[in-house]
C-alpha cells in the first residue's frame, strides 16, 4: 500500500492488541523537535540542556525548578504546555484514548494538537487504503478547507495552502518578496483530483496541495462518507452506513449532528422551525443520512431511525470539520 502522510508520525507508533496506536518514546520525541521548542541562538544553557535531556528521555519528570531556570518566558510557557500534553498522552497510553478523554474530561490544549491526533488516528484508519480520493477526503477532518465554486462544482482546497499561494504565488520567501515589490508572479492552479489523475496524490500527500470535488454524486463526496464510517467504527466500535442526501424530507426527523459549528446551528434552527434565510442556508453545502448496522446500539426511543449529518462553511467560505462531534453527539446507548 502507498505510504502517505509521513508528517503524521504514524510510523513512530505501535499497534496494541486492540488495534489502537500505542504511544512510544519516538512519537513523544518528535514533539520536542518542533520549532517552538528547538533552541535558537539566543537560548540559555538551561534551555539547551533541558531540550537535549528530553530528546534523550522524553518521558522523564521535569520539575518546576527546571522550567523556572529558563531565561526566556516564552520558552517556559511552551515547555509547560508541551509537557502537560505529553503527560496526557503517556497517562492514556494510546492516541485514541488520549483523543477521546480530551473531550470527556474537558482538557484544554491548543487546537493544533487536537488536529495532529486526528491526523495520526486517521492515518491508522486508512492504513490499508489504496484510494487517493479517500485519503484526500480525510484531510477535511484535520485541516480547514476553503470552498470555491467552479462551473457549479463544489471544490475544497486546503486553507493554509491557499493562503500560502496568495501570499507568495507558490514561490516561498522569493514569492513573498516579489509580492511586496508588486512584481507579478504567475498564477498557480492547484490540481483537482479525479479518477484520471488521482494517483498524483500519493507523492504529494504531505503538501496538502490538491483540490477535492465534493459535489453531490461525485466520487469525492462518496470518499468522504467512507472516511466518516471508518472513523466512527475505529473510535467507538459502531458500524454505520453514510450516504449523501440532497435534502431532509423526513417527517419523523429525530436526530442530527453538525460536522462543524456552522452546520450544527443551521440544523438546530431547521429542526426547531426557526427561519433560516437563504444566504445562511446556502452555506449548508452537504447533507448526509447515517444508519446504524445494529440499531440496538442506539437510544431506545430512536433505534432504527436515521441520523442526519450536515456540513457547512463560514461566511468566509471556510469549512472546519470537528470529527469529535461524530463521537460524542450520536444517539448511542450508554454502556453499563
Amino acid at each position: 500500500m502507498p505510504d502517505f502522510w509521513q508528517s503524521s508520525g504514524y510510523r513512530l507508533l505501535l499497534r496494541n492488541q486492540d488495534g489502537q496506536l500505542q504511544i512510544t518514546d519516538d512519537f513523544l520525541r518528535a514533539y520536542f523537535t518542533r520549532p517552538e521548542l528547538a533552541p535558537v541562538e539566543e537560548s540559555c544553557d538551561a534551555e539547551r540542556a533541558l531540550h537535549q535531556s528530553l530528546l534523550d528521555d522524553p518521558v522523564q519528570t521535569i520539575d518546576s525548578a527546571r522550567l523556572s531556570a529558563l531565561a526566556d518566558p516564552d520558552a517556559r510557557e511552551n515547555y509547560k504546555l508541551m509537557l502537560r500534553f505529553r503527560d496526557h498522552l503517556v497517562e492514556h497510553g494510546t492516541v485514541e484514548n488520549a483523543y477521546l478523554t480530551l473531550f470527556k474530561q474537558g482538557v484544554s490544549i491548543p487546537p493544533l494538537f487536537i488536529d495532529q491526533l486526528a491526523h495520526v488516528i486517521l492515518r491508522g484508519v486508512l492504513d490499508d487504503c489504496d484510494d487517493p480520493l479517500r485519503a484526500r477526503a480525510a484531510e477535511m477532518m484535520f485541516r480547514s478547507q476553503r470552498l470555491s465554486l467552479r462551473d457549479g462544482a463544489i471544490m475544497l482546497a486546503d486553507e493554509d495552502t491557499v493562503e500560502m499561494y496568495a501570499e507568495t504565488g507558490g514561490f516561498g520567501s522569493l514569492g513573498q518578496l516579489l509580492q511586496e515589490n508588486n512584481t507579478p508572479t504567475r498564477t498557480i492552479d492547484l490540481d483537482v483530483l479525479s479518477d484520471d489523475n488521482a494517483s498524483i496524490y500519493w507523492d504529494r500527500s504531505d503538501n496538502f496541495d490538491t483540490v477535492l470535488d465534493v459535489s453531490f454524486a461525485r466520487p469525492g463526496l462518496d470518499a468522504f462518507c467512507r472516511v466518516l464510517e471508518g472513523w466512527i467504527e475505529h473510535m467507538i466500535g459502531a458500524v454505520v452506513r453514510i450516504q449523501p442526501v440532497q435534502q431532509i424530507s423526513d417527517e419523523r426527523w429525530v436526530w442530527h449532528v453538525g460536522l462543524d459549528v456552522e452546520a450544527n446551528t443551521i440544523l438546530n434552527d431547521l429542526y426547531n422551525d426557526v427561519e433560516v434565510d437563504e444566504p445562511r442556508l446556502a452555506r449548508l453545502v452537504s447533507l448526509f443520512r447515517l444508519e446504524f448496522a445494529e440499531p440496538g446500539l442506539m437510544l431506545q426511543h430512536i433505534a432504527g431511525r436515521p441520523v442526519y449529518l450536515g456540513m457547512a462553511i463560514t461566511q468566509e467560505n471556510v469549512l472546519r470539520i470537528k470529527p469529535q462531534n461524530l463521537l460524542f453527539n450520536l444517539p448511542l446507548m450508554e454502556k453499563s
